[in-house]
């Protein structure tokens, strides 16, 4: 019985962003190519002015007011002429409002950068725009793309993970932006696949656990185990005490582990590993130990896998595939994948794919169980 469910919202989905995929093209066909270009090569303006007004949490400080750019520099600490200017800039692009001269309100798109609101994703804009991210885009992505080496390693002498066990303060801002992923996908994971045909997730790589719970929010009868690294585990068993009901986190456990040693073993097939955007950021040779490792995990037991992931177009990728494609490049040694990488990488580590489940989301969730034959005997 297949695991997609809500097969006609998803169809819907679908066809609406092949829609705004297309919408997202005018402006090439519109502007004069000397001129787009020019827009292109200044789009960092507009990603440090936001990454500004973030740092400086104006949105927080506006909430559902309406504030003078003299009121809202007294609140952060900054000077008025340039709150007004950076604000202009940003609302000129959709982020903010000028509601009348030199007043700025919220409007749909940075109430999302609000500490205070359930989606916000203004760690995550902190985090690709922070010193850490954005070295190696500036100063190292030519070298990368001669030499073949990876700019984050370049840039600071350390692979990105190495960096982060280091680096506690910007590892801390790492797990908080990878929790607000939910807002950039919603909650399709939890809508668009038959977890309930299941009892328990192993969710390896899973932070905080926010993607866990919005399973369990959902399923009564689910359990789910958090696996990620230690100092990861450290934080995210306090992080949900007083913000979500005991009664739910009694179903929620949480331990320290690595994808590429060894994982829970699994007890049944109503067990299911998920794997949310981690294979991505491992290049081949990683994957398919990570992949063995899960194989050996679920041996003789009937568990599926399920890796929710981007899968890149065979060609004429689509500009957010694309721009993902070169964070991993940037940042890590992996890459997003097409249907076929993924296949054949599955192959490679005696994987039988069993479903592509789509999402309404720009992700798809691949389920798989090892292949009979190349189980350890037992």
């Amino acid at each position: 019985m297949p695991l997609q469910k809500t097969t006609g919202a998803v169809r819907l989905f679908s066809r609406l962003m092949k829609f705004a995929g297309w919408l997202q093209t005018i402006p090439d066909k519109l502007t004069p190519p000397p001129f787009r270009l020019t827009q292109i090569g200044s789009a960092f303006w507009q990603s440090r002015a936001l990454y500004v007004a973030a740092r400086l949490d104006i949105a927080t400080v506006l909430g559902d007011q309406q504030l003078t750019a003299e009121k809202i520099a007294a609140q952060v600490s900054a000077q008025p002429d340039g709150v007004h200017r950076l604000l202009r800039m940003l609302a000129a692009i959709g982020v903010f409002r000028e509601v009348s001269p030199r007043v700025f309100g919220n409007n749909r798109v940075s109430a999302y950068l609000r500490k205070d609101h359930p989606t916000s994703v203004r760690a995550m804009i902190l985090m690709h725009n922070s010193e850490e991210m954005s070295r190696p885009w500036y100063e190292q992505l030519e070298n990368g793309v001669k030499r073949g080496e990876v700019p984050f390693r370049l840039a600071h002498g350390q692979d990105l993970f190495a960096y982060m066990d280091s680096h506690p303060e910007f590892d801390a801002l790492f797990s908080r932006a990878m929790d607000s992923v939910e807002a950039l996908t919603g909650d399709s994971f939890a809508r668009d696949f038959d977890w309930g045909r299941f009892e328990r997730v192993i969710d390896v790589g899973g932070s905080r656990g926010s993607k866990s719970l919005a399973i369990l929010k959902r399923h009564p009868h689910l359990k789910a185990v958090v696996v990620d690294r230690a100092q990861v585990i450290r934080d995210a068993e306090r992080y949900w005490i007083g913000r979500e009901a005991p009664e739910l986190l009694a179903r929620l456990s949480f331990q320290a582990g690595d994808l590429l040693e060894a994982v829970p073993t699994a007890t049944s097939d109503k067990d299911i590993y998920l794997l949310s955007a981690v294979l991505h950021g491992f290049d081949d040779e990683t994957c398919a130990k990570a992949l063995t490792n899960l194989a050996g995990a679920c041996a003789g037991t009937g568990a599926r896998i399920a890796l929710m992931e981007l899968v890149m177009a065979e060609s004429r990728a689509d500009l957010a595939g694309a721009a993902f494609d070169m964070q991993m490049f940037m940042a890590t040694r992996g890459r997003e994948r097409t249907l076929d990488e993924w296949r054949s990488l599955f192959n490679r580590c005696g994987m039988m794919p069993e479903e592509v489940v789509n999402l309404r989301s720009f992700a798809k969730i691949l389920v798989l169980q090892p292949r009979q034959r190349d189980l350890p005997a037992t």
